[in-house]
């Protein structure tokens, strides 16, 4: 590690002692979900019988990575090496079967369980017994659990201002302002907004930056620190909003291509390649990916190092007891979960077009949660609208901005628990505030181009559950009228399915894409 690594997780841990009390209860490891002991000797026997099965070509993983990890083809070797003991892992929050053939390099048909696999998410705690093919990989560890790293229950009430005010650093200081499309903002509130807007938890957005450029408890270690206190120099990347954007992309990246099983590999920045580590949560990919854009190999290896890299600080000093407040929140997913009965966000008899399919819930990247409509136009581009957006689902108006509408529908009045929904490019909104109550067919706005980025005038719309987006054509697929969303293979891409008629998403709104609601929809 970098001699500049090293004095800032010095002054991290120095800074919080002494401007602190508050004493840690030492790093907790998640513990293992307890499982009933005929449970366990059926996977066994299940686990004994696949073994034999099995003939892997790779020896198994180290805990730790070596210094310089590459992707090799090991050569045949001329007697059959023992097989490798399966994995036997326990179930996560999120997790699918076909994610996880994907994560740990196997078919579908290798994974095997004492209890029927579902063919949709997985309930928590269920054990399987899984071909070990894998080579070498990043550290096991977990880091942080899934609950730490997106705005979930466990972040209610959290004040970014309140935390950072005692400490004066310089994210407190007068210097930190930035204008925004929706005026000035501090940088507790640019903290805020980033955390708002993609759904990362705010207090892992300032532990990132104080492990960065140390803005939350003292002062920028270097020059550069002021424009990139993230550390992504490039100029499109200047300052508080775009650095913490940055890395909230990065981070969702990371934790939903992990929920996917589109992403099993790091490419660091020096060009060194690793395969991430299977049995490994959502949460800790998100950081360990992070990290891997951020510094090389061998420095990163450091400070992804639970015992001395960026967890300690974070979960010991700054935010004491994540796992602890993971145990009060998560599962994030409950079992048998489902989506509440949803209809198209338009009116009845109006014609509308499914211009984009699954893509991402707030930038480009990341959750493949938002789905998009236009209404019908002669002209091009962002033309005023007369036709209302209207409410898919009652519930509560939580969050009403430029061209933002979130809806909680759970009615708690927060945004971290249970189903929200977020309506982006809506505008005429000022008949509705944050505590109105919205039912199902109520007019929201009219669709624009106003809020994020747009070419065109649309509805985008997408799901969050307990913070997490829920991925627009995943196991729990976005359900309009019962129109059914599946994946195109590509963001924007995709269809829409009913009862044996389908809807192929595309920017021209040409008459394939054609959708309406009608008197005999479902809702």
């Amino acid at each position: 590690m970098s001699g500049s690594r090293s004095l800032r997780f010095s002054l991290i841990v120095l800074a919080i002692a002494f401007a602190t009390a508050v004493c840690s209860g030492g790093y907790i490891t998640p513990g293992s979900l307890q499982q009933t002991e005929q449970a366990m000797q059926d996977i066994m026997a299940s686990a004994t019988a696949l073994a034999k099965l099995l003939s892997p070509t790779e020896t198994p993983q180290p805990a730790r990575p070596s210094p310089s990890p590459t992707v090799q083809t090991s050569p045949t070797p001329a007697e059959s090496p023992s097989p490798a003991a399966p994995y036997i892992y326990t179930a996560q929050s999120g997790d699918t079967l076909a994610a996880l053939a994907v994560r740990f390099g196997v078919s579908p048909e290798q994974i095997v369980s004492a209890q029927d696999i579902p063919t949709g998410l997985i309930n928590a705690g269920q054990i399987f017994a899984i071909p070990n093919v894998l080579g070498e990989t990043s550290p096991h560890e977990r880091l942080l659990p899934d609950s730490e790293i997106v705005y979930s229950p466990s972040a209610i009430g959290f004040s970014v201002a309140g935390y950072a005010g005692p400490f004066a650093g310089y994210l407190m200081s007068d210097n930190v302002r930035e204008y925004l499309p929706s005026g000035w903002h501090t940088g507790p509130a640019i903290v805020e907004r980033v955390a708002l807007e993609q759904s990362i938890n705010p207090r892992l957005l300032l532990s990132i930056l104080q492990y960065q450029s140390n803005w939350v408890l003292g002062e920028p270690l270097t020059g550069s620190d002021l424009e990139y206190p993230i550390g992504i120099k490039d100029p499109k990347e200047r300052r508080l909003y775009h650095q913490l954007g940055w890395a909230a992309d990065q981070l969702s990246v990371g934790y939903y291509g992990w929920r996917e099983g589109t992403l099993t590999e790091l490419i660091f920045r020096d060009g060194t390649r690793l395969r991430i580590a299977p049995d490994l949560n959502a949460g800790t990919v998100a950081l360990q990916y992070l990290f891997s854009k951020l510094y090389d190999y061998e420095d990163w290896a450091e400070v992804i190092d639970p015992d001395t890299g960026f967890a300690l600080p974070h979960g010991k000093a700054m935010f004491p007891d994540p796992w602890d407040r993971a145990s009060l929140v998560e599962p994030l997913f409950p079992p048998e979960f489902d989506q509440p009965n949803l209809g198209l966000p338009f009116h009845e008899n109006q014609t509308w077009y499914f211009t984009a399919g699954p893509h991402g819930a707030w930038d480009r990247e990341g959750a493949m949660a938002a789905l998009d409509f236009a209404p019908g136009s002669d002209l091009p581009g962002c033309t005023e609208s007369t036709l209302w957006i209207t409410a898919a689902g009652p519930g509560l108006v939580v969050r009403a901005g430029r061209g933002v509408l979130v809806i909680d529908m759970d009615g708690d009045g927060n945004e971290q628990t249970g189903w929200d929904i977020l309506y982006l490019h809506v505008s005429n909104t000022d008949h509705l505030r944050v505590g109105d109550w919205v039912d199902r067919g109520d007019k929201l706005g009219n669709p624009s181009c106003e809020g994020g980025h747009a070419t065109g005038t649309h509805l985008h719309i997408a799901r969050k559950y307990n913070g997490e987006w829920i991925s627009a054509a995943g196991p729990v697929a976005f359900n309009l009228s019962g129109w059914v969303s599946q994946d195109g293979g590509a963001p924007y891409l995709g269809s829409l399915v009913r009862e044996g008629s389908v809807i192929t998403a595309c920017t021209c709104s040409n008459a394939g894409t054609r959708i309406a609601r009608s008197s005999n929809d479902p809702y």
